[in-house]
């Protein structure tokens, strides 16, 4: 069990849910839904954006006692009748979330590569997020509701009723995902050499 890693996955996800579900709710409004307008998401606030179970308790418990990592922040309500393109509207509004992730990945490559001299506890917490970041990207792009990429099973068109069916079991199919698959590892590396790339390019070309 690694307390401070348990920490510091809470703060970092409360610091990168902000950006993610404020991507869904600014893409939503700019293709004509102003649901999530009048819900207060259109906000960079954390506190409009936490969900105290999958934003603290679960990504706390996961890493303490998983050595994994599961959580998200809450849900953006979005209409489908009231964005242009209807089903590939709900798609581009459910990708911001997970793209919003791969640009903070590389604003948190930045500050680490700037802060690293002088701050190097500072410039660790950022690299730190910088894979994190791209793991939630990944781990938001698994075709399992409520997740991101479930948006895209409705793209395809698949008939609501086997979607609200599966989704039923999304909580249960991401826990044995998580638990019984190598999918949580694949995650882990393909988010450490991800991040591993970006750190790299700041390291290396400070300027860019």
């Amino acid at each position: 069990m690694d307390l401070q890693l348990a920490i510091t996955n809470v703060l970092l996800i409360v610091l990168l849910t902000a950006p993610h579900e404020f991507s869904h709710a600014w893409v939503a409004t700019k293709l004509g839904d102003d649901t999530p307008r009048f819900q207060g998401r259109v906000t960079l606030n954390p506190m409009a954006h936490i969900d105290w179970l999958g934003t603290v308790i679960l990504p706390f418990l996961s890493t303490l006692f998983m050595g994994g990592f599961l959580g998200w922040g809450k849900p953006v309500m979005t209409q489908t009748s009231k964005l242009r393109g209807g089903l590939n509207g709900l798609l581009l509004v459910a990708l911001a979330g997970p793209f919003s992730n791969v640009i903070m990945a590389v604003i948190l490559g930045a500050i680490g590569a700037i802060c690293e001299p002088a701050a190097p506890s500072l410039a660790r917490f950022a690299y730190r997020g910088v894979s994190l970041s791209l793991y939630l990207a990944l781990f938001n792009m698994l075709p399992v509701p409520p997740l991101d990429g479930s948006k895209i099973l409705l793209a395809l068109r698949i008939p609501s009723a086997i979607y609200i069916e599966i989704a039923r079991a999304g909580f249960l199919v991401l826990m044995v995902l998580m638990m019984a698959t190598k999918v949580g590892l694949w995650m882990n590396v393909w988010s450490y050499d991800g991040a591993q790339f970006i750190v790299d390019i700041f390291r290396h070309h400070p300027a860019v």
